[in-house]
């Protein structure tokens, strides 16, 4: 449960920013599905509910999608998920349920970097930029990996460069957060590997990377692949599973995605 003291509406991202900037205890509510799961108190609330950002535009090499899109108008949106074999829609599938997916926001999830989330390991195996109201615009990997200030998230771009792309998770079951998320794309020789619930934030296997775009994916490269980014990634360890499952886990799930990307081909 979460209690609010002042709720505020804003008309433009300006004055949504200016609010979060201005007030220590404000924060920007988005889905508001985590909130309501943990317990906090937020003296003024910044709901983006009239600033226009929810929605998925197609342009003539990108797609843009609005911070205050759910996860259910990623699933079912026809053009989308016409690009990467449908990379996106198959991330958040596996998420809770339909009435779950109709709550959580594109935005949110972003901003708040969580290291469990199956839309920020598939993004990220995507040519992805995060479009922020004082920021401004920059690579999804970059926004990850800077330190967190205030600052509203208003969109999303992917470029549609033609990559192949597969997504694999696994969970203990149907309705519960993800041990280990993959996600993995090739373009033009070209690889990213991508995993993601480690349970860190997802992140780049950068030599398996490397590899993936140069290799001819037969059975045994493939193998090779996978226990190389499984070698260069860091694995933790929670109630879902221990560092040594995830890694062996890694294997499996790369092996699976990047065979996947190669039957596309």
């Amino acid at each position: 449960m979460f209690t609010v003291g002042q709720l505020v509406q804003p008309d433009t991202v300006e004055e949504a920013y200016r609010i979060l900037t201005e007030k220590k205890d404000a924060a920007v509510l988005g889905g508001c599905a985590f909130l309501r799961m943990g317990s906090r108190a937020i003296g003024t609330a910044i709901d983006l509910s009239h600033l226009n950002l929810e929605g998925i535009t197609e342009h003539a090499d990108s797609f843009e999608i609005g911070a205050m899109t759910t996860f259910r108008m990623l699933e079912t949106d026809s053009v989308l998920n016409t690009f990467f074999d449908g990379l996106l829609a198959e991330a958040v599938k596996p998420i809770i349920g339909v009435q779950f997916r109709h709550a959580v926001t594109v935005g949110a999830t972003v901003f708040s970097k969580y290291g469990f989330s199956d839309l920020i390991t598939a993004l990220q195996a995507l040519d992805t930029e995060v479009e922020l109201a004082h920021g401004g615009r920059m690579a999804l990997e970059a926004f990850l990996n800077r330190p967190y200030e205030k600052d509203v998230l208003t969109r999303l771009w992917i470029r549609k460069d033609g990559r192949r792309a597969a997504y694999q998770s696994f969970r203990n079951s149907a309705s519960d957060f993800p041990i280990l998320t993959t996600a993995v794309s090739l373009l033009a020789g070209q690889g990213r590997i991508v995993v993601g619930a480690r349970p860190l934030k997802a992140a780049i296997a950068v030599q398996a990377s490397q590899e993936l775009g140069r290799m001819d994916l037969n059975s045994q490269r493939m193998d090779e692949i996978a226990a190389l980014a499984a070698g260069e990634m860091t694995f933790g360890a929670n109630m879902r599973g221990s560092a040594e499952y995830r890694r062996e886990l890694c294997k499996v799930l790369v092996k699976r995605a990047v065979t996947e990307v190669a039957a596309c081909k």
